[in-house]
């Protein structure tokens, strides 16, 4: 076989369905909706509403997020039916494996390690900062342990980010069954804490603030193609649901519960995005909401501070949820390529508890030293570059998926087939080319790193090789 043809070979869904059966299916459409609204709803909906309403749309930045989650549906129904027809662990990278062959499948892991890993890193930076904001009336942190490594700006570490990783995954050892009562438990009371600002900010809202509802096009904002660009803005808030398909080893009757709990996922956080973003804009003049923390500028505004403290502690929630979520889906990625053999250290093992803990032992070490020791702010735009790479694949994959005769389609279809399949592709494939130039350099350098290390590694390690 040529190395062509070697790098192209397809694994077999019976094998993947094989090695997984060992972990333990306890995910229901709930336990899935509490991991999919984690990851999904941050601080994101606290701020986006506002400073995309000030500098781009008006208050038509209600429109910008249901265009947003209208076009993430479509890859959201991609994701379903990849998720029901093949519910396997490793998301993206096992679709990629099985439907356009090994060396896809790895390109795509590898873009997913990124995402993942730098996703996390980012926000436990960001939760450190909140955090240690919010206790400095009480406890003032020593200023060496609240940054990256910059011993010449008097920083050697940030103690606070790298503290929340590991309780996280001290909470994922010991597998779902357990670990899952607390993350539903705190997305609930999230989700409180959105309903608390939404029904107390209703009553302060002022008619005048909605007109008018899109402000006159200038200087390159506002308008309708204002509204458009805010829609490709907030588009980057929905990002999370993929991250369920990852756990489809572990739910109980993935066919049906994982496409509702992708789709539902996706159907909340629009609601919810869609209304705090309008009484935000009808609570005050959208002008004024280019602040750093609109949400709480709001509440200030109208004499609701006590509340504003209430939103301070559900943004500390909000980020939580999501570390939670993604280091949880980034251990069963990184298991997915350990078990096909393309990563050393064993990582395809999993306990007695049906839970790969080396895996998540390592994507739990490599998280903090990325929160706690490394720069991020030059990074985070590979965040967003690794998830559309996954969303173009996915997409385009359900046309190769539906010709598959060997596999079963007995779940979830996406509709429109083969249009709007098409569509989402485009879409994911322009938003991708919007990326700064920078970021497409850093991604091409660490793609580049990728395929080395699967053609002198993976590729002679890979179960697929064995015969």
């Amino acid at each position: 076989m040529s190395l062509v043809a070697r790098m192209f070979q397809k694994e077999e869904l019976s094998t993947y369905l094989d090695n997984d059966k060992h972990l333990n299916r306890t995910l229901t459409v709930k336990d899935l909706l509490g991991l999919g609204i984690g990851a999904v709803i941050g601080t994101g909906i606290f701020i986006l509403p506002g400073t995309v309403a000030a500098t781009t749309t008006g208050p038509a930045v209600v429109i910008s997020f249901l265009l947003a989650a209208v076009v993430c549906a479509l890859v959201a129904m991609a994701y379903g039916e990849f998720s029901a027809t093949l519910p396997v662990a490793g998301s993206a990278y096992s679709y990629g494996n099985i439907v356009f062959g090994e060396v896809v499948g790895w390109v795509l892991g590898w873009a997913l390690i990124l995402e993942y890993f730098l996703a996390v890193a980012a926000v436990a930076t960001g939760w450190s900062a909140y955090f240690t904001s919010l206790i400095s009336p009480i406890i003032k942190l020593p200023k060496a342990f609240t940054g990256a490594f910059d011993p010449a700006h008097g920083t050697y570490g940030n103690l606070v980010a790298i503290l929340v990783i590991l309780v996280i995954a001290f909470s994922l050892r010991k597998g779902m069954t357990t670990s899952k009562k607390t993350e539903n438990l705190l997305v609930l009371l999230k989700l409180a804490i959105i309903l608390i600002f939404i029904v107390v900010g209703f009553f302060y809202i002022k008619s005048s603030n909605y007109h008018p509802f899109i402000p006159k096009r200038m200087h390159d904002s506002f308008g309708f193609q204002g509204v458009l660009t805010g829609a490709a803005m907030v588009f980057f808030s929905f990002l999370g649901f993929d991250a369920l398909s990852g756990s489809a080893a572990e739910v109980k009757n993935p066919s049906r519960n994982l496409p509702l709990g992708i789709i539902g996922t996706l159907v909340i956080a629009a609601v919810l995005y869609s209304l705090v973003a309008f009484v935000l804009v009808g609570m005050v003049n959208y002008t004024q909401l280019n602040v750093a923390d609109p949400v709480s500028f709001a509440l200030h505004h109208v004499g609701q501070n006590a509340i504003s403290m209430i939103i301070a502690v559900g943004a500390l929630i909000g980020m939580y949820t999501m570390m939670y979520a993604t280091i949880y889906s980034s251990s069963r990625l990184i298991y997915a390529i350990g078990r096909d053999g393309l990563l050393p250290g064993k990582l395809g093992q999993i306990n007695k508890n049906g839970v790969p803990t080396r895996a998540l032992i390592i994507s739990t070490v490599i998280i903090a030293v990325f929160a706690g020791l490394i720069p991020l702010d030059k990074l985070v735009d590979l965040v967003s570059f690794g998830t559309l790479l996954a969303f173009t694949v996915v997409s385009l994959g359900i046309i190769p998926l539906r010709k598959r005769k060997d596999i079963k389609h007995n779940g979830f279809k996406m509709p429109g087939y083969p249009v709007l399949p098409i569509i989402a592709t485009l879409f994911s494939l322009s938003l991708m080319t919007q990326l700064h130039v920078e970021t497409l350099i850093t991604a091409g350098i660490w793609f580049l790193i990728g395929i080395i290390i699967y053609l002198v590694y993976g590729i002679h390690h890979s179960t697929l090789n064995r015969d």
